[in-house]
């Protein structure tokens, strides 16, 4: 009863919660689990040994008794078949029987029995003239099943017979008949002699070959002969093998055809087409399949998988040659012809467009070597470059030419006609458009805008824009679907993209692009007066439906930056991200098109400036607008036309001044002192700003003048000297008489194309002028130099067309839209590629391309005439100096500052606007020192003699008080600092009143004695804002 002190007799407790019988109970099942799978496996062993066993048992046996049907065969009918005879091809003959039960293709002796069996098939079928008979005799119904089975085997037997021998039958694969007697020769004839479609079991035969993967057989066949004779196709038609493949097509597509279809990944389509340049071997089978149906056949077939097409073509030839470019490339090379035909169907066109922009956008981008014509360069700019994790393979460059040449003029033609020619441009708004219409859009929308993305755009824009009736199609569907507001339903109906896209997105992709090519190359008279394409009327429509498409791209459903188009691949991207890529490759040729009308607009105006604007621009977007790598900004450099001019000169402002703080020093620590000869104000500006660096030249420049006499002039540069310099050195820099510029009938200021025969260091004037240019605007003083447009264009780094040239030279305009409408023979005008320049009375000639002299303006080639002259004035002739002056303007204004603007706008932010010089808005803000008040009556005459003045006398009393003669572009609000008029001389005596005004340019101060009467007070004014006496009167 007492503890013993053995602690073995205590009780053991399992602190796991369970008891050690249910711990040997879980290790019981899990023994038992494991043996009984032990057993499974043990019996599934010994099932598939015993399946094994008995498959060799079989195959040996099989192997045994086709050894002795062999030596039975060879004993009947000898070993070279020399006791065969016409009755052995009957249906009561074992001949065929015993020769299809023991043919081994890897045994030699087998494959010569076939082909002599071939040969006597041939011979006999030739003789007798009726091969059914032959081979069934006298009653084909009774035998026909029998006949059928051997006629498959045979076939099929003899393919696979010719696969497994292909290389050492490879020289004789391409032949003919005619030609030779050979092995392969013998096989193929008689391929062609039992698939004949005259023969009663013809369906039969060719499905069996079908079900059997036989196209995958000859595809390999064809690869080898093709390999054997690289680089030179035979230029003969009708081989044997390209025969044979013509009877088998001619089995698709025709109604008497009662063939089982193929599987896709089997198919002809797949295995055949796609061998490279498979015409240039088989150019008789290129005209049966493009000419007598079975093209729509295979096409429409390809079109039913077209999302899964790539995976069911065969693995690639090499890097070189990937399956789908080869299919693309022989799909294309027949397409014109079947397009071509009377009887080419709509849904013909609607599946073609479908494979081959299924095809293209897999294909890596195609680009010529020579460099892009500058019209394409916006969109080439944007051609998908891939990232690190997508490895762009070059393709072979022969098969990037085959399909680039396919896709010529006459396809494109042929393809949009097709599409388009049952679809009327339908001037009445009342309804939408239909489901036949939408296919239409929706199949040419598919396939050019992958052709953009793909293909050298040379190449294809100009037929689009002259040639084919896109734009104005594609512009009556946006318009009715605008006016119906059925944007939303055409998403699902539009089958490239996905139904989540918007309807207009797809449209917009290829219209906007094709039209401002075509806006590239039309002339004013065309645009303004004859309104080709569009009416100004339905332009005026276009900028808005492209202003709301853009806005709701960019701001409302905005996805990524437009930077990352490049990054993301579209073949390489998922459906929502190629969307997204499409999204963003739509602003920018949006973005593009409308920056192009409104230069058109500003030409003569056809819609009001506003219209360009964005609705949805307020106080919030324009204070998010200043901020980098917001979604305001990124709109702010992409389409700042969406902006109102008077905002983006706000954010300018801001910009320039934050930078302008950031190097700005007091006046007294100034680094850059000029001093500067009025006579010689241009020579000492040059080389005195030539040796400040470049660092510096956005720090504090101040100025002192010395007149005539050798004197420095009176004053303390506080800002307005440096002004007054800036004025005065723009307008001596600028003058035509100095050389460098001329201008043009309208007065606007251009560089000089013979500057160089003036001035040694002509270019490095230019340099200068940029830089200076450049300063004026940095600092925000106003310069009064009126620039031609063309020129503009060149700080924005843009080209010039036919359309800009009237600012330069309207006669030559004139002279050049007169042969683009001449109407007779142009040749017989002795017209030659060059030009002749006329500088300073020095006659000089020039080609406009190599070879020009000896090559005639004719019909054909007088619109690239008109171009080159239009480029070669416009362009080429001022390139020099357009770049040198680039250069030095680049010294301190950023493009992105004035990329924002056009040139119109760009002109205005140089030399401000004579709507500027309001006295009234001058009057509201100013101030008021020394007792002067608004109501005070010396004030109150300043104000009515000011008003009365001249537009000329007013210009000079602003320099005289500002240091610039052109107000604020805003306003006098926007003045720094305000304009400020301040009493002087005290008391009204005789003496003070004999007193000029005076001025503080650098304070924007007019310092005004207390005259009597209005007629003293103007009197002068006007003697001190005449004077030019420099800053003397200060």
């Amino acid at each position: 009863m007492f503890f013993s002190g053995d602690p073995s007799t205590r009780k053991r407790v399992d602190l796991g919660g369970r008891s050690s019988k249910e711990r040997d109970r879980q290790k019981l099942l899990e023994q038992t689990r494991l043996e009984r799978n032990r057993r499974l496996w043990l019996r599934q062993q010994n099932s598939s040994a015993v399946k094994i066993q008995k498959c060799f048992r079989g195959r040996k046996a099989v192997l045994a008794e086709q050894s002795k049907v062999r030596e039975q065969f060879h004993k009947t009918y000898g070993k070279h078949c020399q006791n065969v005879d016409r009755n052995a091809f009957g249906p009561d003959s074992d001949f065929l029987r015993q020769l299809l039960y023991f043919f081994n293709s890897e045994n030699l002796d087998d494959f010569l029995i076939l082909v002599k069996t071939c040969q006597l098939l041939h011979q006999f079928a030739q003789d007798s003239g009726n091969v059914v008979k032959l081979l069934a005799g006298s009653d084909y119904s009774s035998k026909c099943a029998l006949v059928n089975y051997r006629m498959k085997r045979l076939i099929y037997m003899c393919i696979r017979a010719m696969h497994h021998h292909r290389y050492q039958l490879k020289d004789q694969l391409l032949l003919t008949s005619k030609e030779s007697n050979a092995s392969a020769i013998q096989l193929l004839e008689v391929l062609v002699l039992l698939v004949d479609p005259k023969l009663p079991w013809s369906c039969n035969m060719v499905g069996y070959l079908f079900q059997n993967n036989a196209f995958a057989l000859l595809r390999e066949i064809i690869l080898t002969a093709k390999d054997n004779v690289e680089d030179c196709f035979p230029n003969g038609k009708g081989s044997s093998l390209e025969r044979l493949l013509t009877v088998l097509i001619s089995h698709i597509g025709q109604k008497p055809c009662i063939c089982t279809n193929c599987e896709p990944r089997f198919s002809f389509s797949s295995q055949i087409l796609t061998i490279p340049f498979l015409w240039h071997l088989f150019p008789s089978l290129r005209q049966v399949f493009a000419t007598q149906g079975p093209s729509q056949h295979y096409i429409h077939q390809m079109a039913k998988c077209v999302q899964d097409q790539i995976n069911f073509l065969p693995k690639d030839i090499s890097d070189e040659f990937p399956s789908y470019a080869c299919l693309l490339g022989n799909v294309l090379e027949t397409a014109g012809t079947a397009l071509s035909q009377p009887d080419c169907s709509f849904d013909m066109a609607v599946d073609l467009a479908a494979v081959t922009t299924n095809l293209l956008e897999a294909l890596p981008s195609v680009k010529t070597a020579n460099k892009e014509t500058k019209e394409s360069s916006v969109i080439a700019e944007d051609d998908m470059t891939g990232n690190d994790e997508v490895m762009e393979v070059a393709m072979d460059r022969k098969l990037e030419q085959q399909i680039c040449n396919a896709i010529d003029p006459r396809f494109l033609l042929q393809l949009t006609n097709i599409l388009f020619r049952e679809i009327p441009i339908v001037n009445g708004l009342d309804h939408g458009p239909d489901d036949r219409e939408v296919t239409a859009v929706g199949a040419v929308c598919g396939f050019l805008h992958v052709a953009f993305s793909t293909l050298p755009l040379e190449r294809i824009m100009t037929v689009l824009a002259y040639r084919t009736e896109v734009v104005p199609m594609l512009w009556s569907f946006m318009k009715r679907c605008h006016e119906n507001k059925n944007w939303s339903s055409l998403s699902e109906q539009l089958a490239y993209l996905s139904g989540d896209a918007p309807g207009w997105l797809l449209p917009l992709a290829v219209f906007c692009p094709v039209y401002k090519h075509m806006l590239m190359i039309v002339d004013n008279e065309e645009f303004y007066e004859q309104e080709k394409p569009l009416s100004l009327r339905d332009i005026r429509s276009l900028v808005i439906i492209l202003r709301q498409a853009l806005w709701q791209l960019l701001w409302v459903n905005h996805t990524t930056s437009a930077h990352s188009v490049k990054s993301v691949p579209v073949r390489t991207a998922n459906k929502r991200q190629s969307i997204e890529v499409i999204q963003q490759r739509v602003s920018i040729v949006i973005s593009e098109l409308l920056s192009q009308l409104q230069d058109w607009n500003n030409r003569r105006q056809f819609t009001f400036p506003s219209d360009f604007h964005a609705d949805g621009v307020n106080d919030f977007f324009i204070s998010q607008a200043v901020i980098e790598n917001t979604r305001a900004n990124e709109i702010l450099k992409q389409a700042p036309f969406l902006i109102p001019f008077t905002s983006r000169v706000k954010i300018s402002a801001s910009q320039l001044a934050a930078v302008r703080q950031r190097h700005g020093s007091p006046a007294v620590f100034a680094r850059n002192r000029f001093r500067i000869r009025r006579d010689h104000i241009l020579e000492d500006a040059y080389n005195q700003m030539s040796q400040v660096p470049e660092e510096d030249l956005r720090g504090l420049i101040r100025v002192s003048f010395v007149n005539e006499f050798g004197v420095e002039e009176a004053g303390i540069d506080g800002g307005g000297i440096f002004k007054d310099f800036m004025e005065n050195i723009t307008r001596a820099a600028f003058d035509v008489q100095y050389g460098l510029f001329k201008e043009t009938a309208d007065h606007l200021l251009y560089p000089n194309p013979g500057s160089g025969m003036i001035h040694e260091q002509h270019l490095q004037f230019f340099h200068f002028l940029g830089t200076l240019l450049a300063k004026a605007m940095f600092e925000g003083i106003l310069v009064d130099i009126p620039f031609a447009t063309f020129f503009l264009s060149k700080l924005k780094q843009k080209y010039n067309y036919l359309n800009d040239l009237p600012s330069l030279d309207p006669e030559l305009y004139r002279h050049l839209i007169f042969l683009k409408h001449y109407d007779g023979d142009i040749s017989d005008l002795e017209l030659y590629f060059v030009i002749v320049n006329n500088e300073y009375g020095e006659q000089t000639e020039e080609e406009l391309i190599p070879g020009g002299r000896n090559l005639r303006v004719t019909n054909e080639n007088v619109i690239t005439f008109i171009h080159l002259v239009a480029n070669h004035r416009l362009n080429f002739q001022i390139r020099q100096q357009s770049s040198h002056f680039l250069r030095g303007f680049q010294q301190l204004i950023q493009k992105d500052w004035i990329d924002m603007f056009n040139e119109h706008e760009l002109q205005l932010l140089m030399s401000g606007s004579l709507d500027s010089l309001d006295v009234d808005d001058l009057r509201l803000h100013t101030n008021y020192v020394g007792g002067y008040h608004s109501e005070h009556y010396v004030i109150e005459m300043f104000w009515e003699v000011l008003k009365g003045f001249s537009l000329e006398n007013k210009k000079k009393f602003l320099k005289f008080v500002t240091g610039c003669s052109r107000g604020p572009l805003l306003g006098f609000r926007y003045l720094e600092p305000l304009f400020c008029i301040q009493r002087a001389g005290g008391s009204a005596s005789e003496e003070a009143l004999d007193r000029l005004p005076t001025s503080a340019t650098c304070m924007n101060l007019l310092k005004l004695p207390p005259y009597k009467s209005k007629e003293q007070l103007e009197t002068k004014l006007l003697y001190a804002i005449n004077a030019d006496a420099g800053f003397d009167l200060s």
